[in-house]
């Protein structure tokens, strides 16, 4: 796929770590060994980019969560938290990250986003309880949420076949519509 192709398609925003960026809150990466990412960095496809790193903080960082019974949607509206584990109140610099996120997702025509599962700002399906004790709850980090908000697909990095069948599926639509007209 040449740079015109991957700009018809729709660029694929990605979480950071997932390509081998050491930005994690421990100063690590979640990098995903697959051939299909090597291919997609390598036409372009692909704008990596950490909202926790862009909103401020540094790396590596104190663990956060959203606060215990508050969603992505909260956060986003003000009625929630994000603290880290020593209690510090760190909401400004992810929301502020995930404002950022959008507008270079949105700058760079990104479709898709392929985001880090159960991080604060980039999970998908599931965060972190909000308690610091490892369990995991159904939600979304404040950065997928408005990355959802404003119509780009988000996909775990456990569901990147469904990502090649949107992506596939969304090039056999233009066809036809193309063919329609």
């Amino acid at each position: 796929m040449n740079k015109l192709q991957a700009m018809k398609t729709g660029k694929i925003l990605i979480s950071a770590c997932l390509i081998g960026q050491k930005v994690r809150y421990d100063g690590r990466c979640n990098r995903i060994r697959r051939d299909i990412i090597a291919k997609w960095q390598q036409s372009g496809l692909l704008v990596p980019i950490c909202p926790e790193v862009t909103g401020g903080l540094p790396t590596p960082r104190n663990p956060a969560e959203l606060q215990p019974g508050k969603t992505a949607s909260d956060i986003l509206s003000g009625k929630g938290r994000i603290l880290d584990n020593t209690g510090t109140d760190v909401t400004d610099q992810f929301v502020i990250g995930a404002k950022i996120t959008l507008d270079l997702a949105i700058a760079n025509n990104c479709r898709y986003g392929l985001m880090k599962e159960a991080s604060p700002s980039c999970g998908c399906n599931y965060i972190h309880s909000g308690k610091f004790d490892g369990q995991t709850k159904i939600g979304k980090g404040i950065t997928a949420a408005l990355l959802q908000q404003n119509g780009i697909e988000i996909f775990s990095e456990t569901g990147i076949e469904k990502l090649v069948k949107a992506i596939s599926d969304s090039k056999i639509n233009r066809l036809k519509t193309q063919t329609a007209t």
